[in-house]
């Protein structure tokens, strides 16, 4: 059985979280009215509290892409991510990213976010797979609609169980790289949890647990510890 790499992205590949800077590039680009930033950022905080309505969030981000085509998001999401978001990358977890390659594992990109994120991320860091939130696209144009479960929560160890089975991999070999509390379904099923720039509760959890804990800056480009 092989041995996967997982990693999320907010947080833990990223030193910002995304949706902000998403929703600021829609509003300068006139795709989003300050209604939708509000909003994002109602759920944003609500989120870092751990009190998300993952429903209310999810109806209003498929709201707002219900009906555009998916290739006009796509291209606008790369361009976005390559002018904003990529200067976020912690050095530091793209060099883990090759060391885990180095020593034959699979990384994969495990997140909330969609492909329109996590795509143009993965290609930069040279990871093949993504298991993310999936959005159904129907002649081209997003239908308002998401495939269940999303990848969020207890949903993360769904999408997470269905790759190592057609991968091969075994889980409790398997690392994953994650801030947030939200995940702990997750660190708790793979054998190598790593936990990165916590939210107060993920590091009260890990310090139960005994889990490492690193603390990572951009400007900080040593790889983390890897075991093969």
């Amino acid at each position: 059985m092989g041995i996967a790499a997982l990693f999320d992205i907010d947080g833990t590949l990223l030193a910002r979280n995304s949706a902000p800077l998403y929703m600021r590039h829609l509003r300068r680009t006139g795709q989003a009215r300050w209604r939708d930033v509000a909003l994002t950022l109602y759920f944003l905080l609500r989120y870092k509290l751990g009190l998300l309505d993952l429903e209310r969030a999810l109806a209003a981000s498929l709201e707002w892409v219900r009906g555009r085509a998916e290739a006009e998001v796509r291209a606008d999401a790369e361009a976005w991510y390559a002018a904003e978001v990529r200067p976020w990358v912690f050095p530091a977890m793209a060099a883990t990213v090759a060391a885990h390659r180095r020593a034959g594992h699979l990384p994969v990109i495990l997140t909330s976010a969609t492909r329109y994120l996590a795509e143009p991320l993965a290609a930069d860091l040279g990871i093949e797979y993504v298991l993310v939130t999936q959005l159904v696209v129907r002649d081209g144009h997003f239908t308002g609609e998401a495939v269940r479960p999303v990848c969020y929560g207890p949903g993360k160890i769904y999408w997470a169980e269905r790759f190592a089975e057609a991968h091969g991999v075994d889980l409790r070999q398997s690392y994953f790289y994650t801030d947030s509390i939200t995940d702990l379904p997750v660190l708790e099923r793979v054998g190598r949890p790593r936990v990165v720039n916590p939210d107060p509760r993920l590091r009260r959890a890990a310090a139960r647990r005994g889990w490492p804990v690193v603390r990572l800056r951009l400007d900080a480009a040593d790889a983390l510890a890897v075991e093969a």
